[in-house]
């Protein structure tokens, strides 16, 4: 192993053979490095001429399996990445400056609605810090400084991470006015998601409720299914920080669905929770939501 290493140019030939292990696949691991399919394709086939030695098996339908010698070099990888983002968050925990870079990360429907407002407010109050907004629905790792801080609908697990609960999340059935109440649910028209889409609570109900022949409308994209519903394509069912406040939906049923009720935390790593940015975060934004807490209740859309 120490001859592979030693072998190795850099820590980018590492990251490369710890991507393509972790994504199973050669596009994957480009992906994950923000390089494209040809590169990866042209590097590994360097590195692995280099080596002598083959540490994937390429195998059909595009798939990459590690070597022995490929697992090797992953796990080697792997270490050092845990150990460059520990010394990263440790050098970074101490950063008491406020500028420089924030890497926020929250799910597509609270970017678009509530938290831009919140980050305007930020940036009114902190102008030398940019904030970088990843909008996406994944968990991504704190630990890895895949981001900074997180905005989630679950309590934090991890016992690295530090996290604040900012509010109850309550979701509720919408329509647009021409489609009336909703007394019923059964015969009614409504915009679900792709059969696809697995452990999101809201597709799970929707299984449970509504046979499938009324589902008329399917997509994978919650803002997506909100503007659907206000062109008057079916009912869908929302959360209320998106639907209260938008004038051409309204609620058609009796109030929030209880068992979709979820949780909004603020999350960071450990090491970086007295970083004077993130502490600013989550003094300005942290708090800005919680004020917003009746909207993401479901109490003022009542």
């Amino acid at each position: 192993m120490e001859c592979y290493v030693s072998t190795m140019e850099n820590w980018n030939d590492l990251k490369l053979v710890l991507a393509i292990a972790r994504a199973g696949t050669l596009g994957g691991g480009a992906t994950a490095l923000g390089v494209n399919h040809s590169t990866a394709f042209r590097r590994l086939n360097a590195l692995e001429e280099k080596l002598g030695v083959r540490l994937f098996e390429r195998l059909p339908a595009g798939i990459y399996q590690a070597t022995s010698e490929g697992e090797r070099v992953a796990t080697t990888a792997e270490r050092v990445e845990t150990e460059a983002d520990a010394l990263s968050r440790e050098v970074g925990g101490r950063d008491q400056r406020l500028t420089g870079a924030l890497r926020v990360t929250s799910s597509e429907t609270l970017a678009y609605s509530v938290l831009t407002g919140q980050l305007a407010r930020f940036r009114a109050a902190h102008p030398g810090i940019v904030v970088e907004l990843v909008v996406d629905n994944r968990v991504l790792s704190l630990s890895r400084r895949e981001a900074d801080i997180a905005l989630r609908v679950t309590r934090p697990k991890e016992p690295d991470l530090f996290g604040r609960k900012l509010a109850d999340i309550a979701w509720a059935i919408y329509g647009a006015p021409a489609l009336g109440p909703l007394d019923d649910t059964a015969g009614r028209d409504f915009i679900g998601w792709g059969a696809e889409v697995t452990g999101i609570a809201a597709a799970d109900w929707l299984g449970e409720k509504i046979e499938p022949r009324h589902i008329v409308y399917r997509a994978n994209s919650l803002i997506n299914q909100f503007t659907a519903a206000k062109a008057g394509i079916g009912y869908a069912v929302l959360p209320c920080y998106l639907g209260d406040i938008e004038p051409g939906l309204v609620r058609a049923g009796t109030g929030p669905v209880i068992e979709l009720t979820r949780e909004l935390w603020i999350v960071t790593h450990a090491d970086l929770r007295k970083t004077a940015r993130v502490r600013a975060f989550f003094d300005i934004v942290g708090d800005g939501l919680v004020a917003e807490s009746s909207l993401f209740s479901g109490r003022r859309g009542a």
